[in-house]
């Protein structure tokens, strides 16, 4: 992904990632099971790169259209506290959302795929789109990551963030350091 300095500057802001969650998160498919449940694919790059930025204490929120238990259960996997679900409006949920949590709409980078997800984006600090994003909505995006939805693009966004701010090595090292005193511990407690 190329930035621009004047894109560097903004990204330099954010202090939030607000996903969509099919066809970013997922690839768009929804899945239902003969007993009437509903299934969806996460990408596990997606949720190693949200789990070292929340780790980091960088906030990152779920966003979506639809309502699922599936997307609760990935969310708290991920420790992701913010979920939005049933989310017609979503660039006055990005509003309501910023000033919630303390922080301007330019602090917040949102990432959609598909038409409904435009104003957010265009009402973000940085707007970020996966690389199979309808048309219309690669055309707005600041960044149209190379993965596709469901296949890394979040992990991208993130990347791209925490590296224009030069903390990604530094999130990096601070998880997998976490992971290595659990298992010290675990391994004590037995």
């Amino acid at each position: 992904m190329n930035i621009s300095l004047e894109l560097r500057a903004r990204l330099s802001k954010i202090q939030c990632l607000v996903l969509d969650v099919d066809g970013v998160l997922t690839r768009g498919d929804i899945i239902y099971t003969d007993s009437g449940e509903e299934a969806k694919a996460f990408d596990v790059k997606d949720g190693l790169g949200i789990r070292i930025a929340v780790a980091a204490g960088f906030r990152v929120a779920l966003m979506t259209g639809r309502a699922s238990s599936v997307v609760q259960r990935r969310a708290r996997d991920l420790r992701i506290d913010d979920i939005l679900q049933r989310v017609g409006d979503k660039a006055g949920a990005l509003r309501t959302f910023a000033a919630h949590a303390g922080l301007e709409v330019e602090q917040i980078a949102f990432m959609g795929d598909d038409l409904n997800d435009r104003e957010a984006m265009h009402a973000a600090g940085v707007s970020f789109a996966p690389a199979d994003a309808v048309p219309e909505i690669r055309e707005i995006a600041d960044l149209v990551t190379d993965a596709p939805g469901g296949c890394g693009a979040a992990r991208q966004a993130l990347e791209a963030i925490f590296r224009t701010q030069g903390r990604w090595d530094e999130a990096v090292e601070q998880y997998l350091g976490g992971l290595v005193e659990r298992d010290r511990s675990r391994r004590t407690e037995t």
